[in-house]
């Protein structure tokens, strides 16, 4: 029986392929004794708990950007939080520690490395974050999603490339059956758009003008998830413009949680470049036009973005350059050129690790101790 501390928080971005690891991990064994030790009023507070894994709150904070009080104030959390991760270490006797990334990583991968406990890393992004890549000089091995994150380490004797987890549902539907999910065709083009569950509010705005000229295209299929935040406002300007925005073709959505579905029927997806929504793109083989998300960390989604565009899957335009007209443009000259975006479907596969879940068990029980 292998007992393993898996740790990240902060984001979804850093939770969730944590939790993936967990269930993977549970799967190949199910007397793995699981622990996850997160901030206790962050997002893994609550998520965790409702994934059925056992969880551990200790101290922490993200440092300011800026120097101020509140930075004195942090890094005494951060010392708190290295006594208690100690004590935590102590009790629970992990044979593993796994960090996915955020501040809450800091103090438990370090510590546990200080014990010499068996520790790994893995990073989602095309650049790693400042924690990940702090602690790759102390770890046993860095795990990463995209070969652009090897060379910001400096450690290449501990690299692994093995991908980002996605849902096993991700690929597993027919494109006919994805199509009658939503009440669609699927012999007609369809986009998704989408800007996470929170919204995207630029995009959205652009997706009304494109909306509009594509009034003209009832041969064109959408599946647009405004987000939560923005759905309200959205619905409003779509009205007010007089978009029938209810069209049968259509489905302008404030959330949407058949994502597996979506994608077996997409041909193009408009969206942000989160690390766990493009690895999904690659394993669906799916072309994109990606809008990075300008206030994300050290500015990651762009990098995201720009291995996708590398690699010939994917064309970017900035958040700052995000309009209608430029949305349309781009979708419109995707759409024209059939083999283009066939071409750039296949480009996205090929970056896909379907098996990356698999290799990061693997690599958690030939680190472990037993």
């Amino acid at each position: 029986m292998v007992r393993v501390i898996l740790t990240g928080g902060g984001t979804g971005g850093h939770i969730y392929p944590a939790l993936a690891i967990a269930k993977g991990l549970l799967a190949r064994d199910a007397n793995t004794q699981i622990l996850y030790v997160g901030i206790q009023d962050g997002m893994e507070a609550r998520l965790v708990p409702e994934a059925g894994i056992a969880f551990k709150g200790i101290s922490g904070k993200g440092l300011p950007r800026k120097l101020s009080l509140d930075t004195i104030k942090v890094i005494g959390k951060s010392f708190k939080a290295l006594w208690e991760t100690k004590n935590v270490l102590r009790e629970f006797h992990p044979d593993l520690v796994i960090g996915t990334g955020g501040y809450v990583s800091g103090p438990v991968v370090l510590t546990a490395a200080l014990f010499k406990i068996p520790t790994l890393l893995h990073e989602q992004n095309a650049w790693p974050g400042i924690t990940n890549r702090i602690l790759a000089r102390v770890v046993n091995k860095v795990m990463v999603t995209f070969p652009e994150s090897i060379a910001h380490f400096g450690v290449k004797n501990k690299m692994e490339l093995v991908g980002l987890p996605v849902r096993q549902e991700i690929g597993g539907y027919s494109r006919e059956i994805g199509a009658k999910h939503f009440g669609l065709r699927s012999d007609r083009l369809t986009l998704l758009v989408t800007g996470g569950s929170r919204g995207a509010r630029t995009l959205n705005l652009a997706m009304v003008k494109v909306l509009e000229c594509l009034a003209q295209r009832p041969d064109i299929q959408v599946i647009w998830a405004t987000g939560s935040v923005t759905y309200a406002e959205t619905i409003a300007e779509l009205k007010q413009r007089e978009i029938p925005w209810e069209s049968p073709q259509w489905r302008v959505i404030e959330y949407l949680k058949d994502m597996p579905e979506a994608l077996a029927c997409t041909d193009l997806y408009i969206g942000r470049a989160g690390a766990a929504s493009l690895a999904e793109l690659m394993v669906a083989g799916i072309p994109g036009i990606l809008i990075p998300y300008p206030f994300a960390a050290e500015n990651h989604q762009e990098h995201n973005a720009q291995a996708l565009v590398q690699a010939g899957a994917a064309q970017v335009i900035l958040d700052s350059e995000c309009n209608g007209e430029r949305l349309w443009n781009e979708i419109k000259l995707l759409i024209s050129q059939p083999s283009l975006l066939a071409k750039m479907g296949e480009a996205s596969r090929t970056l896909a690790q379907p098996k990356a879940l698999d290799k990061i068990v693997d690599l958690c029980l030939a680190t472990a101790w037993r």
